[in-house]
């Protein structure tokens, strides 16, 4: 992909930033002239993390309130008893996500696999409220850089070819307490394909979900399906888990046929099929942190 494409893109992403942001100033400075005695209520915890189970929800971090989180992936299930059925294997992400305002999220991580790194922005010009949306709109834009050394070093190696890049609309609604749904249509550029019959280019859309259980235990799941061609021997990545709650940690405990934890890995790089076992069982754990309260608390306090 040259740089006319990718800038196309970037700049189609900024424009719909920037449009949803002007619809929703007129919708905020309508209903602050309506009705005083209801004031506006935003719907929260449709998803208890900022991700279903690899995929981003439409959940947001609060401003000031930075997000350590830890992925794990086995092996394969199916691997067999030599692999302890993949417990002898392990892939890695750690990540550091901040909420700039409660609108806002940024985050930047680092994987065992391919030695990837990789950043993203979410931004939620739509939030679902009692009085106002229905739903909730997040849009997200981020990298991925591949950091393995090159399988041929004696060629003429582009660094631009590293980089991978995704756009995605996150939709989304709280229904209930206990049950949440968002559909994620999403795009990943790749710099660099194996082959010209491969595609940079790679449309799919998610669906994710969110049940509860208890007021500490729920059943998350994603699924993604592509509508461009996966290149032979990929496949549509489906992931099902628990998410339990204890206090300022979430863990969630999870089944996924895709071994890749950022949007270049586990879209266009699900090598596993659920019908044939290539079943990673995985875990992922937050823990939060407030770095700069509220003004509301500072207040209270003083």
């Amino acid at each position: 992909m040259n740089r006319y494409k990718l800038n196309k893109y970037l700049l189609l992403f900024v424009l719909v930033v920037l449009s949803s942001s002007a619809v929703f100033a007129q919708d905020d400075l309508l209903g602050s002239i309506g009705d005083e005695k209801a004031p506006r209520e935003f719907a929260r915890n449709a998803f208890k993390s900022t991700r279903v189970i690899t995929a981003q929800s439409i959940e947001q971090l609060s401003k000031g309130v930075l997000d350590f989180r830890i992925l794990h992936r086995f092996g394969r299930v199916n691997s067999g008893a030599y692999e302890a059925f993949g417990f002898d294997q392990a892939t890695i992400r750690l990540a550091l996500d901040y909420g700039i305002t409660d609108r806002l999220t940024v985050g930047i991580g680092r994987s065992s696999n391919k030695k990837e790194i990789d950043g993203f922005i979410k931004y939620r010009p739509i939030w679902q409220s009692n009085d106002g949306w229905p739903f909730s709109v997040v849009l997200a834009s981020g990298f991925v850089k591949d950091g393995l050394k090159w399988a041929d070093p004696n060629r003429e190696n582009y660094y631009s070819s590293r980089f991978s890049f995704f756009h995605q609309v996150l939709i989304g609604r709280k229904f209930s307490d206990a049950f949440s749904l968002q559909f994620m249509p999403t795009l990943v550029h790749r710099n660099l394909v194996l082959t010209k019959a491969d595609k940079n280019d790679i449309i799919s859309i998610g669906v994710g979900t969110r049940l509860k259980l208890t007021n500490r235990l729920a059943i998350t799941a994603e699924y993604f399906r592509h509508v461009t061609d996966l290149p032979t021997g990929y496949y549509d990545p489906l992931s099902i888990g628990f998410d339990i709650e204890t206090g300022g940690h979430v863990f969630q405990l999870h089944f996924t046929n895709s071994l890749g934890m950022n949007e270049r890995s586990y879209l266009v790089g699900t090598d596993g099929q659920w019908s044939k076992g290539d079943i990673h069982f995985g875990f992922n754990i937050s823990r939060v942190f407030t770095i700069s309260k509220p003004k509301e608390f500072r207040k209270k306090k003083d």
